[in-house]
């Protein structure tokens, strides 16, 4: 089966795929930055509220 006959099964042409496949990079790697600010948020509120913890802990705060 050749690449025209996938694609116009699809219903697609090589401009539109080019098209999607492109959107999806842009997809994936604002999402890789997106998960990688909320990993940090993420680590920094732990360690925040487990200090905040012993704090509380030892009567300090």
């Amino acid at each position: 089966m050749s690449l025209t006959a996938l694609l116009g099964v699809a219903g697609l042409s090589l401009p539109q795929l080019l098209i999607a496949l492109i959107g999806m990079l842009v997809v994936l790697i604002v999402g890789r930055i997106v998960l990688k600010i909320a990993w940090r948020l993420v680590t920094i509120g732990v360690v925040v509220v487990g200090a905040l913890l012993l704090l509380v802990q030892f009567g300090l705060l």
